[in-house]
């Protein structure tokens, strides 16, 4: 009796333990549902385990998760938010202090050790991010850093008369908790003047959001330049200027070749001071390619050349 026990504990863990691994001892994937889309969390890593969007390995530990669709099978890493395009051609190497690439669930980034701050951050914004999540409002040092960049902290803005100032903004990510809660990682902030965080950057912000209503898709990047000061004894470069890109997609999910002479983009350029109180964030409005020239970085580069020229060199006001 006990045997035929044991026996019957016993099989659906060799049957579980089939699955996981192949003939050679390695893991297998586990074939998600049919979804029509390959996204997190309807999937599992490779070892068998869930990947939900709270799993640390689904947020830019370094890993890459393996999802199958039906019978395709699609390999996410977190790239979705460099599909037009990687600025400044960064990279994951910790040797690269001032142009650390991070890449996470929720945005990626070039981080400068140097500055204490992003040289950019770009994520894609469509429908599919926004939610009825609460503000989360729990800054905080990102620990995923290397261990010889400097985290910055949240004291470090205090009495500075800068406000910790979002690159990706909240409202951008209320999908789940978890997401919106990455925004306030310290890598995801500028010192900003008052009047910029809470005026025209905001009123940027909004409009990109009801640009989405409009059910369009956009992929943003963001950033600073020049400098004022430094604040936190030196560990962190207040800029000068605030920037932002922006390239419209209609309908979503298109990729870099669907993008054409037609497609719009937005591109402004505004002081980080109080300069701007009380103005309108279209009185920023430059081109693409006029802050290409201002910061040295390559905006959409994976959209065909000849596209670039036209899309890059207009001055589009919604």
């Amino acid at each position: 009796m006990m045997k035929k026990l044991l026996i019957l504990l016993l099989v659906p863990l060799i049957i579980a333990c089939n699955q996981l691994f192949s003939p050679s001892g390695e893991m297998k994937p586990i074939r998600a549902p049919k979804i029509g889309t390959c996204e997190c969390p309807y999937d599992r890593r490779q070892d068998g385990r869930e990947c939900g969007a709270s799993s640390a390995y689904e947020r830019g530990s370094g890993d890459r998760l393996v999802c199958y669709v039906g019978e395709d099978k699609q390999v996410f890493s977190g790239k979705k938010h460099l599909l037009m395009g990687n600025p400044s051609n960064a990279t994951a190497n910790s040797i690269n202090l001032s142009n650390y690439l991070m890449e996470k669930t929720e945005y990626a980034l070039s981080y400068n050790a140097n500055l204490g701050t992003a040289n950019w951050v770009s994520w894609q914004l469509n429908q599919s991010w926004l939610g009825s999540s609460d503000r989360q409002n729990n800054f905080r040092p990102d620990s995923s850093l290397p261990d010889n960049f400097y985290q910055v902290t949240v004291k470090d803005y205090a009495n500075t008369g800068y406000d910790r100032g979002h690159i990706v903004p909240s409202g951008d990510r209320t999908r789940t908790l978890e997401e919106n809660s990455a925004t306030f990682l310290m890598v995801n902030m500028l010192p900003q003047a008052p009047d910029l965080n809470r005026e025209v950057w905001r009123e940027l912000e909004l409009e990109s959001r009801r640009l989405v209503d409009q059910g369009k898709e956009l992929y943003i990047v963001a950033g600073p330049h020049g400098k004022i000061k430094t604040i936190a004894n030196g560990k962190i470069t207040v800029p000068k200027y605030n920037w932002k890109v922006l390239l419209i997609l209609d309908p979503p999910g298109s990729n870099p070749k669907n993008v054409t002479a037609q497609t719009k983009t937005i591109a402004v350029w505004m002081p980080n001071d109080d300069s701007v109180k009380r103005t309108s964030w279209k009185n920023y409005i430059v081109t693409v390619d006029d802050v290409e020239a201002k910061t040295g970085y390559d905006f959409f580069s994976n959209v065909p050349p000849t596209v670039q020229k036209v899309i890059e060199s207009q001055r589009y006001i919604p």
